[in-house]
């Protein structure tokens, strides 16, 4: 299986040129790959929590799938083993829909006879990515306040999983 391409060739927003449509001869993007992030939502969703903490990114930028999966069970697994599938809500509020296009060029001797050049260059789909503006909340964690220090622990780790620099806010509830 070939290795996934750096992110930096992914990193800047841009105006994403794709157009699925009903009509196969009209579509170019041909199929949208799978998301990798298993759930959105863990813990008690029910219950009231005093406090919120919020993950906010400090630049505009697009994070993969891979990566959001990756910040999620990092961060799961820490609240999940102190605290009980019943003493957090941790959210991801992103959802990856934007589908990232490859343009693979064959290389090496008589590359020439496979290789249509940039002439279809449109490229094939191979991940998909959500497309984050700055100040934006990725994860939400609702803990009570007992569970604050561990709560804000567990979004450090996420965010040192994540290809951007992140701020922590709190939200009090009275």
């Amino acid at each position: 299986m070939a290795r996934i391409r750096k992110f930096v060739a992914y990193r800047r927003l841009e105006r994403p040129y794709t157009r699925t449509s009903k009509f196969k001869a009209k579509s170019y993007i041909k199929m949208t790959p799978n998301v990798k992030v298993v759930r959105f939502e863990t813990g008690d969703a029910n219950k009231d929590f005093k406090c919120t903490l919020n993950l906010l990114s400090k630049s505009e930028l697009q994070i993969r799938d891979n990566a959001l999966e990756s910040a999620r069970q990092t961060s799961n697994k820490l609240l999940e083993s102190h605290l009980g599938l019943n003493g957090f809500h941790l959210k991801i509020k992103v959802y990856p829909y934007h589908v990232l296009r490859e343009h693979a060029l064959a290389s090496g001797a008589g590359a020439d006879r496979f290789s249509s050049g940039m002439a279809h260059s449109f490229g094939k789909p191979i991940g998909v990515a959500a497309r984050i503006k700055r100040g934006q909340t990725i994860f939400q964690v609702s803990v009570d306040k007992q569970n604050l220090a561990l709560a804000k622990q567990a979004l450090e780790r996420a965010s040192k999983k994540l290809p951007c620099q992140c701020t922590i806010e709190l939200i009090e509830r009275k």
